[in-house]
């Protein structure tokens, strides 16, 4: 009889054990799939993302300009690129509304940048909130819906624009990889600047009219890219259901 115990016991440890086990390794796994995006943060909470864990965010920033934006369009098409992030001021939103509405139809996301496409780092909290109401009211007349990201039309910002951001509703959205392609280094140079992204990369580009190589290096930048596996999604794909690693921003 005890040793029929003895051996009872011994199998319900045994099982435990596999239970345990098996539990552990689940846990493991769904940590691993878990996205995990980095961010710029305020003490209390408002955060700015630059980036993700996996895939990559292809971003381009547009302030002024007409001729540039529909031909980055046409090579996206052409290359079959699915996502992308399109972050547009209001000011030129309002003046090209049938590019706006083709980034739309080719099913990008659309981001904005303010209405005047000023540096918000001079400007105090009022400022950029009136400035951000002002680009409200130009989408809302394009019918541009849902828009739930905001990038410092600049690239510099502090707490001032987080918490105008998160009051109204926005998620700030900044870069982990710069190809420079405002500066025109040269198609190569540009696809250079990019070649060595990682997985989670949120990279910055521009289709404004002072981009006057983005188009050709494109297609390039693109099939690199493609060649090391990567996959492109638009930034709010990059962040849904994710969890953030900050860095203090003051």
């Amino acid at each position: 009889m005890n040793h029929f115990y003895s051996a009872h016991i011994k199998r319900v440890k045994q099982y435990t054990l596999v239970i345990i086990a098996a539990f552990f390794t689940a846990l493991f796994f769904y940590a691993q799939s878990v996205y995990h995006f980095s961010v710029f943060s305020t003490a209390s909470g408002p955060k700015a993302i630059y980036k993700g864990e996996r895939d990559l965010a292809l971003t381009f920033n547009i302030g002024w300009g007409d001729v540039r934006a529909e031909p980055i369009l046409d090579v996206l098409k052409k290359e079959q690129v699915p996502s992308a992030t399109f972050f547009l001021s209001g000011s030129w939103a309002e003046r090209h509304p049938q590019i706006v509405e083709r980034i739309v139809k080719q099913g990008y996301e659309i981001g904005m940048l303010g209405y005047g496409y000023k540096d918000y780092s001079n400007m105090e909290e009022q400022e950029i909130a009136r400035d951000i109401s002002k680009a409200q009211e130009v989408f809302r007349k394009l019918n541009v819906k849902d828009i739930e990201l905001i990038r410092s039309p600049t690239g510099h910002f502090d707490k001032r624009l987080l918490k105008v951001g998160e009051r109204y509703g926005y998620t700030v959205v900044h870069w982990s990889l710069n190809s420079e392609d405002w500066t025109n280094p040269g198609v190569q140079k540009i696809v250079s600047n990019v070649d060595g992204a990682e997985k989670g990369e949120i990279i910055l580009m521009h289709a404004s009219d002072s981009a006057k190589q983005t188009a050709k290096a494109l297609p390039l930048v693109i099939r690199t890219l493609k060649d090391k596996g990567m996959k492109f999604i638009s930034v709010s794909e990059m962040i849904a259901n994710s969890k953030a690693k900050s860095e203090e921003i003051r």
